[in-house]
């Protein structure tokens, strides 16, 4: 059976929003020799492109390697020969799922909300708020548009609200409004700063739906509960999955577990 190893790319193959981690290079290489490789993440194509190009664009790895963004909602196949790019082969669309008269309710939700943060929190504020992938929904209070210094004011905010952790809180309360409009969506915190929302059912074990006949395994850093790698790390425990907190961890897995246990099996 061929094998294919899922990472998700925020905080397991790189820093938030930053280039792939160089001394995982090595490593991706020869677990390549080994076993298939995909990327799942919430983040669109673009973000992938931007962090990975190494990979996508001067490796032999990009040959093997499986490109899975939108919670997996989107599949693009390895190239083939040199001159050749990714491929899209698949891909969904959360507006004919859930019909435009929800998706525009539920859009107007989002806009409320930031409209009520930005009037009483002191936050960054820097634009390109809420991010429409096709498939999800991504919402940063902050915008994406956030440089690094503004990213860690935000995360210190975040964690030091109230006792509590104010993501979580306005997670809780949003799916309590999508619940009064009937709308059957989940929504995670993504990454450092912003949620991710989807129709239930297209969270990150939508990505198995593209592997039949593969052996799978994943390796993140979001596998706690409301975590956006939650479902698909339970999906494949107790030996198929890994939970780390950075890229360091993530080189750890490969060199001391995935790819001694891959030679072993040969």
């Amino acid at each position: 059976m061929k094998k294919i190893v899922l990472f998700d790319m925020d905080g397991t193959l790189t820093p938030a929003r930053e280039p792939l981690d160089p001394n995982l290079i090595g490593p991706l290489k020869v677990l390549s020799y080994f076993s298939y490789i995909g990327v799942v993440t919430g983040s669109d194509y673009d973000y992938l492109k931007h962090q990975l190009r190494f990979l996508l664009e001067n490796s032999r790895i990009r040959y093997k390697l499986h490109l899975f963004p939108c919670n997996g909602t989107k599949h693009y196949k390895p190239p083939i020969y040199n001159h050749q790019g990714f491929t899209l082969v698949k891909s969904v669309s959360m507006k004919d799922e859930i019909g435009d008269k929800l998706f525009n309710r539920m859009m107007k939700i989002l806009v409320d909300y930031q409209n009520h943060i930005s009037s009483h929190f002191e936050i960054p504020l820097t634009g390109h708020f809420i991010s429409y992938r096709g498939s999800t929904i991504n919402w940063s209070p902050i915008g994406r548009n956030a440089t690094q210094e503004e990213r860690e004011k935000f995360i210190n905010f975040d964690k030091g609200f109230s006792n509590s952790n104010f993501r979580e809180i306005v997670a809780e309360q949003l799916r309590a409004e999508f619940k009064n409009i009937n709308l059957d969506t989940i929504v995670k915190i993504g990454g450092d700063t912003s949620f991710d929302i989807f129709p239930r059912g297209w969270d990150k074990t939508y990505v198995f739906n593209h592997l039949e006949g593969y052996e799978k395994w994943f390796v993140g850093d979001r596998c706690h509960e409301g975590g956006n790698d939650e479902e698909i790390y339970k999906a494949l425990l107790p030996n198929n999955s890994f939970s780390v907190e950075t890229p360091k961890q993530t080189k750890e897995v490969i060199e001391e577990i995935l790819i001694p246990t891959f030679k072993k099996e040969q």
